[in-house]
């Protein structure tokens, strides 16, 4: 990937996350419990991005000495509460990812102070992106955006190499006084027309957009997730737990199943699992997996990964193996080739692989919905596809990671949320 410059630095409210509510509400706290008016929701607006001792005395009148006070009735609110009520922006995470995988140095430069930067990338786990993050002191009344700036960059950057990326004119102003190309991340706080009449380079109206500029015109991909193991092994409960985690961390999700996930999947899905399909030849039933998985590939999960989005599918082609090559004797390579128009499009970047013993499947599977036409099947066929994921997660090491699932559900997501966080 050839990005388009060297060093990349972002301004952290209303342009990495959505920090709005818990800053709104906060001012509004401080406001209150000092006998003042509390302005609508425009004005409050104001207070996000610019300092805050800069903001009191500018939306309410207040003396300097009246501004450092409000602050510290502020934060009596704002360090515990108002400081998580926020969230990024989607597709934040996926870039600062795709940029310092890149190589690029990837910092923030924030009037927010240091401790709570720092506190907030640690919280939502960007902090593995950044190389350096540049906030102020709590005694400071103002920051000078510029020093924040040159303080988020290493010593003797090219600075015709950095891009300052903010949603507010400050940040632009601070940028190009310094020579440095800015990006006005219009999404945010900022008003309309502030960035563009405050010089910016270029102005985007959404993360996507962008992030394939800041990338040098190609969109950062997603990633590919698969979850495997047999029924009763507690995949649904994993997949929806990885999923809350993910979408906290600022990342775009997308949950699908096989067979199935789109209109033509499930419609073949019903064909395969029926009960009233007893009596399918074991190729015909390989052949319609392939079938539904190419559909699926086109129809959801390519698409999905184009737009950087994280796709965690209920089973892909190792099940396939497991069931059909092992299972029903197919053979691995016949699988294989009738898989390969859907497997050469995508294919997933990491595998958990949920290990249940037979008996304990069975006995959580008792109290569930009816069995499935593959459910029925004989416990040699089931022994033969255990053999299947014994041989994949040999044979693939640094992609299936084997959970032992008959632990605790918040025993095993910790271990399915370790897994994932490596590979972030």
């Amino acid at each position: 990937m050839a990005l388009r410059y060297d060093y990349y630095l972002f301004d952290f409210d209303g342009t990495v996350a959505e920090t709005g509510e818990g800053i709104r509400r906060s001012v509004a706290y401080s406001l209150e419990k000092l006998g003042r008016p509390v302005p609508d929701k425009s004005v409050l607006d104001r207070f996000i991005g610019p300092p805050l001792h800069d903001s009191y005395m500018e939306y309410c009148g207040m003396t300097e000495a009246e501004a450092e006070h409000a602050i510290e009735v502020y934060r009596e609110r704002y360090v515990d509460i108002g400081l998580y009520e926020s969230e990024l922006y989607p597709g934040i995470a996926m870039l600062l990812r795709a940029l310092h995988r890149a190589g690029a140095h990837v910092a923030i430069a924030s009037a927010k102070p240091q401790f709570m930067l720092e506190r907030l990338a640690a919280h939502y786990g960007i902090d593995k992106y950044l190389d350096a993050i540049a906030g102020t002191g709590l005694g400071r009344h103002s920051a000078d955006k510029q020093d924040l700036i040159l303080r988020a960059l290493p010593e003797g950057a090219d600075l015709s190499r950095a891009c300052m990326v903010g949603d507010r004119r400050y940040d632009i102003e601070a940028a190009k006084a310094l020579g440095m190309t800015a990006v006005g991340a219009d999404y945010g706080y900022s008003l309309p027309g502030e960035l563009a009449g405050a010089g910016a380079d270029a102005v985007f109206g959404d993360v996507r957009t962008m992030s394939a500029y800041l990338l040098g015109g190609e969109a950062p991909r997603g990633l590919f997730l698969s979850l495997e193991g047999s029924d009763g092994c507690g995949k649904s409960t994993q997949i929806a737990l990885l999923k809350e985690y993910l979408l906290k961390r600022g990342f775009e999700v997308v949950l699908t199943r096989e067979p199935g996930g789109c209109p033509i999947s499930e419609r073949i899905r019903e064909v395969i699992l029926s009960l009233d399909s007893k009596g399918m030849s074991d190729e015909c039933e390989a052949l319609l997996y392939a079938a539904s998985r190419v559909e699926h590939v086109r129809e959801v999960i390519e698409p999905a990964l184009k737009c950087g989005k994280i796709v965690i599918c209920d089973r892909f082609l190792d099940s396939s193996i497991a069931y059909q090559a092992y299972g029903r004797e197919l053979g691995e390579g016949f699988v294989r080739q009738i898989n390969e128009p859907a497997t050469k499009r995508a294919f997933p970047e990491l595998t958990l692989l949920l290990e249940l013993n037979r008996e304990e499947s069975r006995r959580r599977m008792a109290n569930g919905a009816p069995l499935d036409r593959l459910e029925i099947e004989q416990e040699d066929f089931f022994s033969r596809v255990r053999q299947g994921y014994d041989a994949l997660a040999a044979a693939n090491p640094g992609r299936i990671v084997r959970i032992d699932a008959s632990r605790t559900i918040e025993q095993v997501f910790e271990a399915v949320r370790g897994a994932v966080e490596r590979l972030l």
